[in-house]
């Protein structure tokens, strides 16, 4: 597991004005979009919880970083196949969560 300063976090606001705090599970570019993607889990959770995981387009900056205003939501069902088959991958493998 990473070190808890090393997790980075992100705030979003839904549509009722609340906010959720999230941590960032990783981010990946695929050529195939040339695009970025994000996945978010709800920060807190427990490694054997199950969670919704939030996946979105992301347009970060020079430094890596994003802010809500720069995720977009994905709308596209053959790219939402691709970030699902990542994601997956990610999951199945475990050296992820040692």
């Amino acid at each position: 597991m990473a070190n808890p300063e090393e997790i980075q976090k992100i705030t979003l606001v839904d549509e009722n004005g609340d906010e959720t705090l999230y941590e960032i599970l990783f981010t990946f570019h695929s050529e195939e979009y040339s695009k970025d993607y994000i996945l978010l889990v709800p920060e807190g959770v427990e490694d054997d919880e199950e969670v919704d995981i939030q996946a979105y387009i992301f347009n970060p900056d020079e430094n890596g970083d994003a802010t809500e205003e720069d995720l977009v939501q994905i709308e596209d069902d053959k790219e939402w196949d691709m970030v699902e088959e990542v994601l997956n991958t990610f999951l199945d493998d475990d050296t992820n969560f040692s």
